[in-house]
């Protein structure tokens, strides 16, 4: 079954898919601000596709020293929304440096900025998602995802 992640901003939240083995993530799509009403749509239509859904991942904000930042209550109330709504586990996945790793994997394919920060935040949901992945296969002794 799939995994569903978020990269919860202000203004734009990204979201990422797993494939149907919950083995690779890939950005998705984004949406506007960091209403979770929105998200629950999401997580809903993929509750009632085929491949179901397993876990909603959603990015935890903190510093590089593990302390809070100033969008951690915000997401904290996004997730507890998210979670009052649905059925699957709703985990928070540290997400230091996502945002950092996912515009370095986009400068590569990508040269211009404006098309690399249209897409960044759906990048950046798949890098927390991709490391939820790993996390889980080498706690499970799979070893992490090639």
């Amino acid at each position: 079954m799939r995994v569903v992640a978020f990269d919860v901003g202000l203004r734009w939240t990204g979201v990422a898919v797993s494939d149907a083995t919950a083995t690779l993530a890939r950005p998705w799509r984004v949406i506007e601000g960091g209403r979770p009403e929105a998200a629950v749509a999401l997580v809903e239509q993929m509750l009632a596709e085929e491949d179901g859904l397993e876990a909603v991942v959603i990015g935890w904000p903190r510093r590089l020293d593990g302390s809070p930042t100033e969008l951690t209550p915000y997401v904290q109330r996004f997730a507890d929304a998210i979670r009052a709504r649905v059925t699957v586990p709703v985990i928070l996945q540290d997400e230091r440096l996502s945002s950092r790793e996912a515009e370095s994997r986009l400068a590569s394919r990508e040269k211009d900025w404006r098309r690399r920060k249209a897409r960044l935040d759906a990048a950046s949901a798949a890098v927390i998602l991709q490391d939820y992945l790993d996390a889980r296969r080498a706690a499970a002794g799979a070893g992490p995802a090639r």
